[in-house]
């Protein structure tokens, strides 16, 4: 009965979603309105979207994983992810979104190039090149982790699930482009905020009250858990540079660094909307961070620490716990569509980017708009066919490192850019050649298992921009960008 209901829920869910993606698709003009929504999404919007990109599955099925399986060495990283949201829409929001009207940028390497125009071609093109690359193994990780998800829950085929969660995605993204995107993303927000408000609120009524449970609050069912569950360190030698820098790591990758979630920034449409955006940002975030560790600690208390094969089933299994089918059925939904939320912004992300600064413009801004739906279809057909024939190591070892090299690299791009009128293109540029390459070596020796590569490589390229800075003469020749 519940995997019934759960179904008939889930297809309403998303036939509604392509259906809202496609309705905001009408208002897609030029290629502007296709990369960028024109630069005049409201606060609210571009606030929900971000973090609906920025979470999906992370905080609906990860981190709620990781608390049930960790304990309260969960809060390290939660902390770090807030910190670095906070201080992403509260110090970086507002000046991207200025300076993507200043240069009326419609991509986000194209901010750099712009900001660096000395060596602006060749940093757009370098950019803009590991950006696809690595994205577009990103675009595949979301199809297969879509394969697996329906798999576990109707027993469905793998590879079946992965293509229907690309015929889920691509209607509305290749057709609305960005604008279809972020609006999409604001009902997934809506729906998983709700989730990780009340969940925890009836979860904790419910262990309360309930006679054949693991523990009757979190408090007991840590300490019943025993081991390292009820340790802040998790029993872990050198705390510090352990248990707290490996959470707290995650701080470093939201400053700037990762694409998909600052053209949320530079879309907004006016200082005003950018407060806005940045209330609702941190509100929704604080809110959902404590809601996700605390459902990871309710299914401890329900069903105790060793009651599930799969950590990351938690969310699942406590919903449908909780509420009657139904509610759960539309909170699991939304856990399974907040996953899409990702991958079509990473799709639409790598279309933009390829299409914009990888591809010759055609001359008419129809033309370009047709270049740019044409692009993202391929790129999206292309990413299913990588998914289906690679190893699905291969495409997640990829996808390991993007959070350190995309996300620790391109930070130091976007803060240095920001603020310090010292650094240039030339070292800007060597700033992605070697955080990237450090990133591919530190992780393929085995070292991210002794200092997390997630903090190495925002230093290793800190240290290079700013020796860069210092030791290499700025070009001065002026370059076509």
């Amino acid at each position: 009965m519940a995997t019934t209901t759960l179904l008939i829920v889930m297809i309403a869910y998303l036939g509604g979603v392509i259906a809202w993606g496609i309705y905001q698709g009408r208002g897609v003009k030029d290629h502007s309105d296709y990369a960028i929504a024109g630069r005049g999404l409201p606060g609210w919007v571009a606030a929900l979207s971000e973090r609906a990109t920025g979470e999906s599955s992370w905080a609906l099925l990860g981190l709620p994983g990781f608390a049930y399986a960790s304990g309260l060495t969960s809060i390290w990283t939660a902390v770090g992810c807030v910190a670095g949201i906070i201080t992403a829409w509260w110090a970086l929001s507002w000046r991207l979104r200025d300076e993507s009207e200043r240069y009326q940028i419609t991509t986000f390497t194209q901010y750099i190039a712009e900001k660096h125009p000395e060596t602006g071609l060749k940093l757009r093109r370098t950019a803009s090149l590991v950006l696809v690359f690595f994205f577009f193994f990103y675009v595949g990780a979301q199809f297969l982790g879509g394969g697996k998800t329906l798999h576990s829950m109707f027993n469905l085929d793998p590879r079946i699930g992965m293509a229907l969660t690309a015929l889920i995605i691509v209607p509305y993204t290749v057709y609305g482009g960005f604008r279809s995107v972020v609006y999409t993303d604001v009902v997934q927000a809506i729906v998983m905020i709700t989730a990780l408000v009340i969940g925890p609120i009836v979860g904790i009524i419910t262990i309360a009250g309930s006679p054949d449970v693991f523990a009757h609050s979190i408090g007991d069912a840590l300490t019943l858990a025993g081991g390292n569950y009820g340790s802040l360190t998790g029993g872990a030698s050198g705390f510090m540079f352990g248990t707290v820098i490996a959470g707290f790591s995650w701080f470093f990758g939201y400053l700037g660094g990762q694409p998909q979630l600052s053209m949320r920034f530079m879309a907004i449409k006016d200082y005003k909307q950018a407060k806005q955006a940045r209330n609702i940002g941190i509100a929704w975030t604080v809110l959902a961070y404590i809601g996700a560790l605390m459902l990871g600690w309710i299914g401890i208390a329900l069903f105790g620490p060793t009651g599930l094969e799969d950590p990351e089933y938690v969310m699942p299994q406590v919903m449908l716990r909780i509420f009657p089918p139904a509610i759960a059925a539309i909170l699991i939904t939304g856990a399974i569509a907040a996953m899409i939320s990702t991958a079509d912004s990473l799709l639409i992300l790598s279309a933009t980017e390829f299409s914009e600064n990888l591809m010759k413009k055609p001359s008419s801004g129809k033309s370009t708009l047709k270049q740019c739906r044409i692009v993202t279809a391929c790129l999206a057909v292309i990413a299913l066919g990588a998914a289906y024939l690679s190893p699905s190591t291969l495409i997640y070892t990829l996808v390991g490192y993007v959070w350190a090299g995309v996300g620790g690299t391109f930070s130091v791009v976007i803060l240095l850019s920001l603020f310090w009128k010292r650094y240039h293109g030339r070292a800007a540029l060597l700033t992605i050649i070697v955080g990237i390459t450090f990133t591919i070596l530190w992780i393929s020796t085995g070292m991210d298992a002794r200092i997390t590569a997630r903090i190495m490589t925002f230093v290793v390229a800190l240290i290079t921009a700013i020796l860069a800075s210092y030791f290499i003469p700025k070009d001065v020749r002026p370059v076509n960008i």
